[in-house]
């Protein structure tokens, strides 16, 4: 862990500490021989991991969130010559069954999972879909959250345990179109955080930006079409389009926001 000192003490002291409990994990593996899991982690989180596992030349892991594409998943890191799998993985499918005319949200059965005093490091994804969703959650509070929660919301629910659900995602994006001076992050992030560039600015240089999962970016990177940024505080965006210049030479953009 030592080896760390210095290397992050840039990033925020959230990050920080995630990095430093990374490299905890490689070395109790490599010194016990027993596998270690993290807890959940989100897409930036995923390239702080990535990248101690990088710096420690530790090859043995694998990333699952319970399904292929899953944006929040759990690090495992596994002893030499090891083998290991998904079923290795700390994790339950639990599958909500309701009425359809219930319509329910993601944000429901966040905030039903609060409600039970389940930290969001303990829960994958959540997909949602008319009268059945899905969440990937920690095997520590599966019995929590099957004994406790009969309700979401005022909606009566049915939770089972399932082995290999089916899982139809959708994803849900809210327009930002407007103009920027130019491509540079902080640019783009001022218009899709609706601040400052100034504020921009500031929050790239806090390590509270990522572009395409990178950590470690600059307010002059330059973001293209396709590109997706997490803005700490703000969520998750994606540059659609950008569609030529104005009259006043101001690139014309359209950003879509993950909801």
């Amino acid at each position: 862990m030592k080896k760390l000192s210095g290397y992050y003490d840039k990033l925020p002291e959230d990050d920080r500490l995630l990095a430093y409990h990374i490299a905890d994990m490689v070395e109790i593996c490599e010194k016990k021989y027993i596998p270690r899991f993290s807890a959940f982690l989100d897409g930036r989180q995923v390239e702080i991991a990535k990248s101690v596992l990088n710096y420690e030349g530790f090859k043995n892991f694998m990333f699952y969130g319970g399904y292929e594409g899953a944006l929040r998943v759990i690090l495992g890191v596994f002893p030499p010559y090891v083998r290991y799998g998904k079923q290795d993985f700390p994790m339950k499918n639990l599958v909500f069954r309701y009425r359809e005319e219930n319509r329910l949200t993601h944000r429901d059965f966040l905030g039903a999972f609060m409600a039970c005093g389940i930290n969001r490091n303990m829960l994958g994804d959540i997909i949602v879909n008319e009268g059945y969703t899905v969440a990937f959650v920690y095997d520590t509070v599966c019995g929590m959250i099957s004994s406790e929660m009969r309700k979401v919301g005022s909606v009566g629910v049915k939770i089972s345990e399932e082995n290999e659900p089916a899982i139809y995602v959708k994803e849900n994006f809210m327009e930002i179109k407007g103009t920027v001076s130019s491509m540079r992050l902080d640019c783009v992030v001022s218009l899709a955080a609706r601040i400052s560039r100034e504020n921009a600015a500031r929050i790239i240089r806090a390590s509270n930006v990522s572009l395409n999962s990178g950590i470690g970016v600059s307010v002059s990177s330059e973001v293209k079409s396709g590109d997706v940024f997490s803005v700490r505080g703000y969520g998750k965006f994606i540059l659609s389009e950008v569609s030529g210049k104005s009259k006043k030479d101001r690139f014309c953009i359209c950003i879509k926001k993950y909801i």
